[in-house]
């Protein structure tokens, strides 16, 4: 047979098409839905301290989640996304970093970052965007961010954050960190422009970055199989672009730790990013400003509890005898009452003062941004019952 010399091809002499079916990627699973391990499969090394931190992040994460959509549904806050059903996918991921890895999120990363040890104190503060908010009151809801625990904050728009990972991980191969970025998204943001030009480049410059796509059924109300795309989802297109690839099941926790943790060796070790497709599924609306009910039905969210990776990893660490179910439910009671104390204590709390508003522009704000200050105040003075948080603090109110 003869062979393309310029692009080292195998020459063919009759016309031979392929179809999405060509490439069929399984899923890695080892924890069953029963929490029992598949015969013939190997858990990760973990030890009881490390399982129990990552259990224990899993039941704040959804207390929190299910706290906060009530407190929105209450007037408290103004908008919330949860990550119901998710939490396995981030939690498990973030276990297998280091915590000099950068985590560059997308909306639903709230179990990543409460395992680097973002407080339930520090959560509360941006959702209610006062004064000790790191953010400065200047995010909506869920934007988290914390430098010092290697969380990039949290943009709106879909996507940005895949090709500044790109970049971001360029950076630590040329600076010899020994450190990976690991960027998630959703199966819906692979749709943009920004999922393909990072992963290009990432692949070509071989930058150590671990891309996680969290693929949990729907974007916003599209569906995934036939309305997102008519492939076999997201990972195949990694292994188009050259790159390490592996799909798991995104309620496996135990998957997707050890998932994780073989991509994490690639990048660092051997400069080789990697996609990890989890394969989940979204309980929740996709936020407070969405129903579901509108385009999904009852009995498909049924079956999908049954797949639940908070119960499954729970039954798991029954069975190796480092819980019991009375330790759950004194981990569930003590972090709920963390949650509404810390709740009720933020909403207490100032928001900013307003000269923050023109602080961080400039080292020195300019004399345009004060006199616009300036100009804001006058408006807040004349109309006062419109920004009652703001208001009382502009002329002789506490800084």
């Amino acid at each position: 047979m003869a062979q393309d010399k310029q692009h080292q091809l195998e020459i063919v002499t009759k016309p031979s098409f392929l179809d999405g079916s060509a490439l069929q990627i399984p899923m890695l699973q080892i924890l069953k839905e029963d929490g029992t391990v598949h015969k013939g499969a190997k858990a990760p090394e973990i030890d009881k301290d490390l399982a129990l931190k990552m259990f224990d992040t899993m039941q704040f994460i959804r207390i929190l989640d299910e706290r906060m959509i009530a407190a929105q549904r209450q007037g408290r806050i103004s908008f919330y996304l949860s990550s119901l059903g998710e939490e396995a996918a981030s939690i498990g991921s973030a276990a297998a970093l280091d915590d000099g890895d950068m985590i560059m999120g997308q909306y639903r990363e709230q179990g990543a970052l409460a395992y680097r040890g973002f407080t339930v104190e520090q959560f509360m503060d941006q959702l209610f965007s006062n004064e000790r908010d790191l953010g400065k009151g200047r995010q909506m809801p869920v934007h988290y961010g914390c430098a010092d625990l290697n969380f990039m904050t949290i943009a709106s728009p879909l996507a940005t954050q895949i090709p500044q990972a790109t970049g971001y991980a360029y950076g630590q191969k040329m600076d010899k960190t020994g450190n990976c970025t690991i960027c998630y998204f959703g199966e819906g943001a692979a749709s943009e422009g920004d999922f393909h030009a990072a992963l290009n480049m990432a692949a070509v410059y071989k930058v150590p970055a671990i891309f996680f796509c969290r693929n949990n059924g729907y974007a916003i109300s599209t569906p995934s199989q036939g309305e997102q795309y008519a492939g076999d989802g997201i990972a195949p297109r990694g292994v188009a672009y050259g790159m390490k690839t592996i799909r798991v099941d995104g309620n496996d926790i135990l998957a997707v730790y050890l998932a994780t943790q073989m991509a994490r060796k690639l990048a660092v070790e051997e400069n080789e990013p990697v996609l990890i497709e989890g394969m989940s599924y979204r309980m929740a609306g996709h936020s407070t400003s969405d129903d579901p009910t509108g385009y999904r039905t009852r009995d498909e969210e049924d079956a999908w509890r049954a797949k639940d990776p908070l119960a499954r990893f729970q039954t798991y660490l029954i069975k190796k005898k480092w819980l019991t179910e009375k330790d759950a439910e004194a981990i569930f009671a003590e972090k709920k009452a963390a949650v509404l104390a810390a709740l009720k204590k933020s909403e207490k709390v100032p928001a900013p003062h307003i000269d923050e508003l023109i602080n961080d522009v400039y080292d020195t704000p300019t004399q345009q941004l004060k006199e616009q200050l300036e100009q804001l105040k006058a408006h807040i003075r004349k109309y006062p019952e419109a920004y009652p948080k703001t208001a009382s603090r502009i002329d002789g109110g506490d800084k």
